[in-house]
Parts: C-alpha cells; structure tokens; sequence
C-alpha cells in the first residue's frame, strides 16, 4: 500500500477537517476526553446527535452504499475520517456496535422491507441497536447457545423466546437488538440456529446493568420471558444463524482502529517526560523509553492491520482472520499503556481522576476497560486459536463435538 495521499484523499481530507473546524473544536491534548460530567444518559444523547449530524454531512457511514445513505466512499476516506476526528473533542461513538457489526448484517442477510424501515434511523442516531450473542455458557463457544425461540402453537405466526443473554454492550438504550437463537437441538451445535431481531421494549425482555469496577454500567445482563418474535423479524433462514453472526464479526475485527485513542504513545511520552524516576525524568531512562517503543510499535501494527482489512472490503474481498491479531495486540497494548502510566505516578497511581485531575480520566478508562477487551469477542486464548489455525496454519484443536446434535452434548 502507498500510505501517501492521492490528489483525490488529499482533497478528501481537507473536506473533513473543514467540516470538523466548523462543528467541533479541536482538542488541547491528545489524551483530552468529551463528557466530563456527564451522566451516561446525556453521554448518550451526546452520541446520537452527533452521529446525526455526521450522516447528514455524509460522514456517518462513509463506506455505505449510497441508497442506503452512506457516502459510497473508500475504505481509505473512512481511514482518513477517523484519522482527523480524533484530532478534535468530540462524543465517544457509542454506535460502533450497531453500526459496525449489526446493520452490516442487515444490509446481507435481512429483506428490503427491514432495511428500508431500520438502516436510516439507525445511520442517523435515532435508534441503537444492541448485539444479543454471549450467554452464561456461550461466551467464546457462541455454538452453546441455549437461548431458545420456539414455534408458536397458538395460530400466530411468529416465535417465542426464552433465555438470557450476557455482557450485552449498551443494551440499557437501545431501541432493537439482533438476537442469537436455538430453534433446533436436534442438530449439531452450528446448524441449529437462528437470528431475530427484536424491539428491547418487548413484554418479557428485561435488561439489568452490569455495575463495573470503575462505576459504570456499559454491559448488561438480558431476559427473555416469553417474549413473542414475529416471523417477519426473522434475519435470514432458520437455521442459517451462525452465517449471520460470523458477518457480524467479521465486521467486529475492522473497528479495532475505532478503540485505539489517537496518538496515545505521544501521551505516554508527555507522562514520562514529566515523571520523576531514579533521581530522573522517566524519559531519560532505557527501560522505560523501551516501553514506549513498544507501545509506538504496537500501535502503528494496529493501524496497518486496519487498512489492510479496510482495503480488501475495497476491492471486494473479506477481511482476513489475520485481523484477529489486531485484537489481541490491541487489548494488550491498552493494557500496557494502563499499567505504564500507573508505575509511572509510584503510589500516586491508585488515585481516581477525581483526586489526581482531568488528564487522568484516560489512564482511568483504559486501566479498568482493557482487561475486559481481552475476554469480549473471544478470550485472548481462543482467539490465538484462531490466528494459529486459520493464519498459520497449525494443527486444529480436537473437536469433540463435531457432527455431534446439540441435545447429546455435555452441559
């Protein structure tokens, strides 16, 4: 790839920072954060008015076929974009989920009808939608799903839902959710399920918010009681759930540039620039000037997996499972990043934001949000699975269960 811009993205780029200069304003510091004060709630309205106004001047959803009000744009200016937003003060995106990984999904496996009544509201910000995969015993393994839709007998056409979903990102607010479903245990674990979705106001759904270590209630436990689907909220063919989901994530692995905070090893710089260590400045030190290395390393990595997913989408192709890799780097990196800053603070460092000021809200988020990017979407563990078997083609795991109904598994 020629990491330069073209006389074309060049343009492109002045584009969207004359439209950022005009609507937002520019950050102090790079480790700056939008919402100081606010409650989750109003962090939330922040998000979908600014998305809103982002799909209204054609940056909402850049890579989006034009009929279904994206801009029709390269992955390159979707590269570009996030690139220049980060420079400014703005609400976190709060729709990376329903955009990145659950409309996609429409667009593919959903009739005209759905994504002509959900694609706009949801590129626009007025609806969020949440994704119902994880379960209690169907984290990693999402093939142990046992949340059930079963056939009504009543004359209804449609299903009614029974089970729980777990750590469901946002689902406090969302209006729809996409739903992983068992409708037949009769067959391997793979084959025997569906996809929905629902509206999260349904009778019989039941949200409760998960209460996090640093105060926050981003992942929710989800219920379903008895919860009537009609047939027509069906994404997909029965049965045909699983190719559904790995569309979704697929689309997953390319918002990892979206979790990097912008020019973070220039934070870390400036922390151990001004931190005292050995009867110096930290900065002066090798072993610490090695850490930076390594986290400018680890994020420049991440930034050329990105466009390398987002230039297969361009000429047509899937991203590749080497984007798994991305993942892990990422969490990885985050977490150092935390733990780096904290040393770098000596017994300072197991202060909150509040006592030890603003500029430590990041190092705040990070520290306590990291640790959990390395168990959502896979663990660490399976994910490296993945990479080994799919990228480098080592030997599978045994696989005990293949081929096997999932009524004859051991539970």
């Amino acid at each position: 790839m020629d990491f330069n811009d073209s006389l074309e993205e060049a343009a492109f780029r002045r584009e969207c920072r004359s439209w950022l200069e005009a609507n937002a304003t520019r950050k102090e510091r790079p480790d700056q954060m939008h919402g100081r004060g606010l409650s989750a709630a109003e962090r939330m309205q922040a998000s979908r008015d600014w998305q809103g106004r982002k799909a209204a001047a054609g940056f909402g959803a850049i890579t989006w076929p034009v009929p279904l009000g994206g801009r029709g744009g390269t992955p390159m200016q979707e590269v570009i974009y996030r690139e220049e937003e980060g420079h400014f003060d703005v609400p976190q995106n709060l729709f990376a989920v329903s955009l990145g990984m659950v409309i996609p999904s429409l667009f593919v496996h959903a009739s005209p009808e759905v994504r002509a009544r959900h694609v706009g509201p949801a590129l626009h910000g007025k609806e969020l939608w949440c994704q119902l995969l994880s379960e209690p015993g169907a984290g990693s393994d999402l093939g142990m799903v046992r949340t059930r839709a079963e056939r009504c007998t009543d004359g209804r056409d449609g299903w009614i839902l029974n089970g729980q979903k777990v750590w469901t990102t946002l689902a406090q607010f969302a209006e729809f959710g996409m739903v992983l479903t068992r409708t037949d245990p009769d067959v391997p674990k793979f084959d025997g399920l569906t996809t929905f979705y629902i509206d999260m106001k349904s009778p019989g759904v039941e949200v409760r918010p998960i209460r996090q270590a640093n105060g926050e209630a981003e992942f929710n436990e989800v219920f379903f009681n008895g919860v009537f689907i009609p047939d027509s909220q069906r994404v997909g063919a029965i049965g045909a759930g699983w190719k559904v989901t790995l569309t979704a994530l697929m689309n997953e692995r390319l918002s990892i540039g979206g979790v990097m905070p912008p020019e973070l090893w220039r934070t870390a710089a400036e922390l151990m620039r001004a931190a005292q260590f050995n009867g110096g400045r930290a900065l002066a030190d090798g072993r610490m000037r090695e850490r930076l290395a390594d986290l400018y390393l680890n994020a420049q990595g991440l930034w050329l997996l990105q466009c390398r997913g987002l230039t297969a989408l361009g000429k047509g192709k899937e991203p590749g499972p080497e984007l798994s890799i991305a993942k892990i780097v990422g969490a990885r990196t985050l977490q150092d990043f935390g733990y780096l800053a904290i040393d770098l603070q000596g017994e300072r460092g197991v202060l909150a934001a509040k006592e030890v000021g603003e500029s430590w809200r990041l190092v705040e988020q990070l520290w306590f949000g990291a640790a959990g990017m390395r168990i959502a979407g896979g663990t660490d563990e399976i994910v490296k699975n993945s990479v080994g078997e799919r990228v480098l083609g080592l030997p599978p795991e045994p696989r005990t269960d293949k081929g096997v109904a999932f009524n004859q598994l051991a539970r």
